[in-house]
């Protein structure tokens, strides 16, 4: 468990440098191109997707719960939540209606994330408040609910800032 637990929180440690990589200021330039940003954005939400869907494998009435493991899928699913609203600074709301978009680095984000930022910031907050609630539970049965309100968050939040393709 400690190597699996170590793999873990290293992967989560290589996300956020990622990010932090890829949204910080260069030399050469003020920001990196939007596109690479976008795309930054995409690999978390990727990387959130997968651990919930480890999450919910586990929780599915034929899974088996590995609390232990569960907890830092949670975990990482917190921290990358923490990091997700500061990939959208505002050169990135590209979305054109009717345009051809390559789905690694075009937009799918609905541009009323920018108008109204503040409520896109506190739900992808209070989400990973939720998800670090789940990485902290000692019992199952404080674990199962918590996971389920975090899919509702991830859905709610999925239907307002997401435009369909």
């Amino acid at each position: 468990m400690h190597i699996r637990a170590t793999f873990v929180r290293a992967f989560a440690f290589a996300i956020v440098a990622a990010i932090a990589f890829v949204t910080a200021p260069s030399f050469a330039e003020d920001l990196p191109p939007p596109k690479d940003t976008i795309f930054a954005r995409k690999t978390v939400m990727g990387a959130i997707d997968m651990n919930m869907d480890e999450l919910e494998t586990m929780l599915a009435p034929e899974g088996k719960l590995d609390l232990a493991d569960a907890r830092e899928h949670a975990e990482v699913i917190s921290t990358l939540l923490m990091a997700f609203p500061h990939l959208f600074p505002p050169a990135t709301n590209q979305w054109k209606q009717g345009a051809t978009r390559d789905p690694a680095t075009d937009t799918f984000a609905n541009p009323a994330i920018w108008s109204n930022f503040a409520d896109f910031y506190k739900r992808a907050t209070e989400a990973s408040k939720i998800a670090w609630q789940a990485a902290s539970a000692k019992r199952p049965e404080d674990f199962r609910p918590l996971i389920k309100e975090l899919r509702v968050r991830c859905n709610a939040c999925h239907a307002l800032n997401m435009k369909p393709e």
